[in-house]
């Protein structure tokens, strides 16, 4: 499957159904649990989760079909402050959703104290004229903050798949009516290539834990399919330094090989298909100080 062209879809849609339809921002600082929602919302692995922060680097568009609606939101990266040239960029892909959206849904972690971040996103959200709705998560949880009772408030426990329905009618009903912009079937306009790029560092975020996960990425260079029974997938994780290399290659080749017999079994079930997948290791020194690579990877 090929990336998504907005006009070649419109072009080859004949559907043009009149529904509630536009963009939503969902922002948060990193692990308030926006990856999660867009998954269980959509019922389907948009987004990968980890306890790690800044597991999300992408903005990810995940489209929310129903009779009467279709919502179509940006699953954005953590807002957090910082001056490296890495969390900037990042920052800078979340912020960026905000001009697009008709809605923006703050998203605030119940079961955390209040941050830094968090009057650094409230500082952001002052200054557009968009309607924030203010979104509170993990409410299976043990409540750390004080919830307010205000219009525009909402709670939500993607655990327990519950609050959704009246956060879902409170966005339909700021919504234009329009032309849907995506056939009803879709869900995502992630190509193939980043979201098996994204299959592969979940597992990797899941066996390295704190230790680097930061300083790598996954690039897939190839994919071909020998016949409708089998994908061949050839991919490589880029580190910093050789040192790092060595430790996501693991001793024999043990951690490289966990991480991608992870990947080939969830990527069987994601493709309905046999996976070979080949997954190595290579070192780019020094990527994450690299303005030029950041915004290619990120793109």
């Amino acid at each position: 499957m090929q990336e998504l062209n907005l006009q070649d879809i419109l072009k080859n849609t004949t559907d043009l159904t009149e529904k509630k339809v536009w963009y939503v921002a969902i922002i948060g600082r990193p692990n308030a649990g926006k990856s999660t929602f867009i998954n269980t919302l959509i019922w389907e692995k948009i987004a990968i989760t980890s306890s790690v922060p800044q597991t999300t680097r992408n903005k990810i568009l995940a489209m929310y079909n129903d009779e009467d609606s279709q919502i179509i939101f940006f699953d954005t990266p953590g807002i957090h402050e910082s001056t490296k040239t890495f969390n900037s960029e990042i920052n800078n892909q979340a912020l960026s959703s905000l001009r697009d959206a008709e809605i923006v849904l703050y998203f605030i972690d119940s079961s955390r104290p209040t941050w830094a971040e968090e009057e650094f996103i409230a500082d952001v959200l002052s200054k557009i004229n968009t309607p924030v709705f203010r979104v509170y998560t993990k409410r299976d949880l043990y409540s750390a903050i004080e919830i307010p009772t205000w219009e525009d408030v909402f709670e939500i426990s993607s655990f327990e798949n519950s609050g959704f329905t009246p956060l879902i009618d409170a966005i339909k009903e700021k919504l234009p009516t329009g032309p849907i912009l995506f056939p009803e079937d879709y869900y995502t306009k992630q190509d193939i290539f980043f979201r098996v790029s994204e299959i592969i560092r979940e597992k990797l975020f899941e066996n390295l834990k704190e230790e680097l996960p930061h300083s790598v990425f996954v690039a897939v260079e190839e994919i071909e399919d020998d016949d409708k029974w089998m994908k061949r997938i050839s991919a490589y994780i880029y580190t910093e330094t050789e040192s790092q290399k060595y430790i996501v290659i693991g001793k024999w080749g043990t951690l490289i090989t966990k991480v991608g017999k992870a990947a080939r079994i969830e990527l069987e079930e994601i493709f309905w298909q046999k996976v070979f997948l080949s997954v190595r290791a290579k070192v780019r020194k020094n990527w994450r100080k690299d303005e030029w690579f950041i915004r290619k990877m990120l793109k």
